[in-house]
């Protein structure tokens, strides 16, 4: 979708960039694929804080989306394509033979009244949209919305503009490039979904002014130099300084290191499945 730049007859207009949605369908969400979506603004179960500068915003009724595709072999009708406040991609309506309508997200270059199917079946064609397993999807081909187990529901390239590639099959296991660039072994059994996803210009918009981030529920981040010695390690000084000396390593308040300080977890079981790391380097297998 385009972007738009109004011309600016207020203040918060001047360096607003917002996505078009003239292709979008003007209508309330369907009532029976939405539900009420409990907002935790950073809060634990315990109600601390554990993830900082989040809270307030509009609220939001939350879609409820088909990542798994398990309705297989009845071919659906698109009925409209929708905004979603949840999420970047934008929301494609569909409409079963049997009746039955469900979320999914859309691909771009897929229109209101084209045909969707999901199957386990080989087939001769493969418009944006169809979902099949990894294993009957053409090597080099561009897909989204991919398993991580089989069964599981989609994980993996679901925001807007996002695709994976298919490298591809060896035995029981697919080969995918990741979004990162990161490469890893899938089960040859996981589904995913042909083309794109939509709304690609979503990363170019401009909010336009603070407000609107209050909005969308961030709340304002104050760098650790601007705060006093008691608030964060790097607080305090007289004027412009690090603070200790000066020559720490950026860390959080708590300690954790706060660049180039990996933090995925060395014995985490899924680093077997992984062949290149995102940033180029081949994992080494013991």
């Amino acid at each position: 979708m385009p972007l738009i730049q109004r011309r600016p007859l207020t203040p918060g207009q001047r360096f607003l960039i917002e996505n078009a949605r003239e292709d979008l369908t003007k209508k309330a969400p369907e009532t029976t694929l939405v539900e009420s979506n409990h907002r935790a603004k950073g809060r634990n179960c315990y109600g601390r804080i554990t993830s900082r500068r989040r809270g307030g915003g509009h609220k939001r009724i939350y879609r409820k989306i088909d990542f798994k595709r398990d309705k297989l072999e009845i071919p659906a009708t698109v009925l409209a394509l929708e905004y979603d406040p949840n999420r970047s991609a934008r929301l494609a309506l569909l409409s079963y033979a049997d009746g039955e309508k469900r979320y999914i997200p859309a691909p771009n270059g897929l229109k209101i009244g084209d045909k969707v199917l999901s199957t386990v079946k080989p087939v001769t064609e493969y418009p944006v949209g169809l979902s099949l397993p990894l294993r009957l999807i053409p090597p080099a081909t561009f897909i989204h919305s991919v398993e991580m187990l089989p069964g599981q529901g989609a994980q993996i390239a679901r925001g807007a503009g996002v695709s994976a590639q298919l490298m591809g099959i060896e035995g029981e296991s697919a080969t995918v490039k990741m979004p990162s660039g990161e490469i890893r072994r899938v089960h040859a059994n996981c589904r995913a979904t042909i083309g794109v996803v939509g709304n690609a210009d979503h990363q170019n918009r401009s909010l336009g002014k603070a407000g609107r981030n209050r909005w969308l529920g961030k709340r304002p981040r104050v760098r650790g130099m601007a705060m006093n010695p008691v608030d964060h390690p790097m607080g305090g000084g007289q004027g412009k300084s690090k603070g200790g000396g000066g020559w720490q390593h950026p860390v959080s308040p708590w300690g954790q290191l706060a660049k180039g300080f990996p933090t995925r977890t060395k014995s985490k079981p899924s680093n077997a499945f992984i062949l290149t790391r995102r940033n180029g380097r081949k994992v080494k297998k013991v």
